[in-house]
């Protein structure tokens, strides 16, 4: 089971993961965006770390929905309200309960990426961060690692993409052969989470021995 703790580690790991990235997210944003993609998530998931740990929240859902309402509120252009809605909405689904199952997490996170499509009207394909999220938390039935492994694959998949969605289709055939910078953070977060997940799980393992000696 996985509490409130687990969600503010995992929500502390994207923060890392993101200020390790920032020059590279910038970098993949900087020929088909605005040249800041990595700068806004950094300062948005920096944001979110402080909020949790001056807060404390009591559950995983009320971690995710801070997180997601500081997203909004720090983060400009697109990007904060769209990773807002995801974890706002996945937070919303797993309710005030203070443990909930990996099978939970997998249903509000569907849920999330469900609002984040329907806020942006995107679809896989059109070369946005549903291309990592859909294939990654497709593959959450598997195990996290699998789904993080399926949401990089998916970023990768945006190269030869046309942008049909957001800035970047603007460009039009300009945007083809690039990665995009949604996808490749959506990745990073997805990353986080698996990185989050082995961690806890060799943590119950080694405590398990130890436990049962007592």
């Amino acid at each position: 089971m996985r509490d409130a703790e687990f969600f503010g580690r995992w929500m502390a790991a994207t923060a890392v993961s993101v200020e390790r990235e920032a020059d590279r997210l910038t970098e993949l944003d900087s020929p088909i965006g605005d040249a800041d993609h990595g700068s806004n998530l950094l300062r948005g998931f920096l944001a979110v770390r402080a909020e949790i740990d001056a807060q404390r929240p009591p559950s995983p859902g009320a971690v995710l929905q801070l997180a997601g309402r500081t997203l909004i509120a720090v983060v400009g252009g697109a990007s904060g309200p769209l990773y807002g809605t995801l974890l706002r909405r996945t937070g919303k689904e797993l309710g005030d309960a203070v443990e909930v199952s990996d099978e939970q997490v997998r249903k509000a996170l569907y849920a999330g990426v469900g609002a984040v499509a329907q806020l942006g009207g995107a679809a896989p394909g059109d070369k946005t961060m549903l291309d990592a999220l859909v294939p990654g938390v497709a593959e959450l039935s598997t195990s996290y690692r699998a789904a993080a492994g399926a949401a990089e694959g998916g970023a990768l998949a945006t190269v030869p993409l046309q942008a049909r969605k957001g800035r970047a289709s603007y460009l039009g055939a300009r945007s083809i052969g690039h990665q995009d910078p949604g996808a490749t953070s959506a990745a990073l977060l997805l990353r986080a989470l698996a990185d989050t997940a082995d961690a806890a799980d060799a943590a119950d393992a080694a405590d398990g021995p130890a436990e049962e000696g007592r």
